[in-house]
């Protein structure tokens, strides 16, 4: 199997439609869009996560982990590491897995606000990438809405305003309300399983996945065969991490309980994907 259809297996939403509307090898492209050169820009990343899920007044655990495999793969490769979320996922940020990485709180406030909050990061930090894992993005309404339709704009900060108008943009996503769902806004109503009005914050890259944290894998494979080394986590750091966020409040999406799950798979399914791209790589590297 191919990194993209390791990643868009057990898909239970309908994503896969749409997979058509992407290159083949979509990952491949977004991590060799990771490793381009930008000239008098800091070799930074900018990382934003963290999906609120309102049943259990809590974040999830699909987002965090991904991100931060994408900011250990990146930090080895010389990138500096910011991550951005806001109130509600930051004590899934504040872990050791982290290191001396920044991790910024995000305001939940209105637009204005927002875009001044964002607009000052991005002067500060001056990334080369701008990366979004399982974040939710603003519909037509300039509003957040979870896969069930449910508005949560009151419990999401407007992160968005990092990905507006640049070109190092990258983002992740698995159910068409997440910010990089913009590029394929077009199509995605037409999938009975997705959301009928889907995000509109696009990105220059997009990697869809059946579970976000695996589309962020599947990046990091793509990564390690670019680099000709082996920057994939282990199910077993995996595993810690999933264990050590629900213990910290995050919740399964799919039941909405603080269960060690990710979008409805246990542990043990939902360490398929990312054995499967060790494997891969075992044959590769």
């Amino acid at each position: 199997m191919s990194i993209e259809e390791i990643i868009l297996n057990h898909d239970r939403r309908g994503l896969s439609a749409l997979r058509a509307y992407l290159p083949a090898d979509f990952c491949h492209h977004a991590a060799a869009f990771c490793l381009a050169d930008r000239p008098r820009r800091r070799k930074a990343a900018v990382i934003a996560t963290g999906f609120y899920v309102s049943s259990a007044r809590a974040p999830e655990t699909d987002g965090p982990p991904g991100a931060i495999a994408i900011g250990r793969a990146l930090r080895s490769l010389g990138f500096d590491i910011i991550y951005v979320t806001d109130r509600f996922t930051m004590p899934l940020l504040c872990i050791d897995a982290v290191g001396s990485d920044a991790v910024i709180d995000f305001p939940i406030a209105g637009h204005d606000p927002s875009r001044r909050f964002a607009a000052h990061i991005l002067a500060d930090v001056q990334p080369s990438l701008v990366i979004a894992v399982e974040r939710c993005g603003l519909d037509c309404k300039r509003q957040y809405y979870n896969m069930m339709g449910e508005d949560i704009t009151m419990h999401t900060a407007k992160v968005d305003y990092l990905f507006l108008g640049r070109d190092d943009t990258l983002a992740i996503g698995d159910g068409g309300n997440e910010i990089g769902m913009g590029n394929l806004a077009q199509h995605i109503p037409a999938v009975n399983s997705l959301p009928g009005s889907p995000s509109l914050t696009s990105a220059n890259m997009l990697v869809i996945a059946s579970v976000s944290n695996w589309g962020a894998y599947g990046l990091v494979a793509a990564l390690s065969r670019l680099v000709k080394r082996n920057l994939l986590p282990s199910v077993e750091w995996e595993k810690e991490m999933i264990n050590e966020m629900v213990a910290r409040g995050a919740v399964d999406s799919a039941s909405g309980l603080r269960r060690n799950a990710v979008d409805g798979f246990d542990l043990e399914h939902n360490a398929w994907a990312l054995t499967e791209l060790q494997r891969l790589l075992a044959t590769d590297l």
